[in-house]
């Protein structure tokens, strides 16, 4: 159950066995079904999840009504409403599972006292926090300088399982485009 969590914490930092096995107390094992909300937008988000296996979704719903994806955490992937669990405000994000789903949760407060116990862990999560804030640059300019099928192809190659996995207006919403464009998109992109 904590082979995936331990390779994700192996790429950043070695932690001994003692430091480990504290770091694991730490989290709680939750199963979800299926579209399953674990925040709501409004709702103070208090955990970041791990994912040990399944796929969920962060998304925001604009004056409009249309659900915005802002991504997708597959496994070994940490999530979470990242303002509003530093924070700990109201935020303005969902987070629903997208597949039958299991999560390796830690609370905020369990969060600092492992940072207090473990400092390697200071820099795991400085490490996680400038990952996450490079890919978001990187997104706001591929969809800002890049073409739809550029940005599909190149979503495909990072997650090649996404299409078996995520339902296509998901996919779309992420993309920018909307369900039926990506259809007529893959349509022409077959060979």
């Amino acid at each position: 159950m904590y082979t995936r969590l331990q390779q994700n914490l192996e790429r950043h930092v070695n932690l001994n066995p003692a430091e480990f096995k504290q770091f694991r107390q730490a989290l709680t094992v939750k199963t979800y079904k299926k579209y399953t909300h674990l925040l709501q937008s409004g709702e103070v988000c208090k955990y970041t999840y791990f994912v040990n296996q399944g796929v969920l979704r962060l998304y925001d719903i604009d004056e409009k009504g249309y659900e915005k994806v802002a991504l997708f955490a597959r496994e070994e992937w940490w999530v979470s409403d990242v303002y509003s669990f530093h924070s700990q405000k109201p935020g303005t994000y969902f987070l629903q599972t997208l597949e039958d789903t299991e999560v390796l949760q830690l609370s905020k407060y369990q969060m600092e006292e492992l940072l207090l116990d473990i400092p390697k862990l200071e820099r795991f999560w400085r490490i996680l926090h400038i990952n996450a804030f490079v890919a978001q640059q990187e997104r706001t300019m591929q969809m800002v300088a890049k073409t739809a099928e550029s940005r599909y192809l190149e979503f495909i190659a990072k997650f090649p399982e996404a299409e078996l996995r995520i339902a296509q207006k998901h996919i779309a919403s992420y993309l920018g485009i909307t369900p039926e464009f990506l259809s007529k998109m893959k349509s022409k992109l077959k060979p």
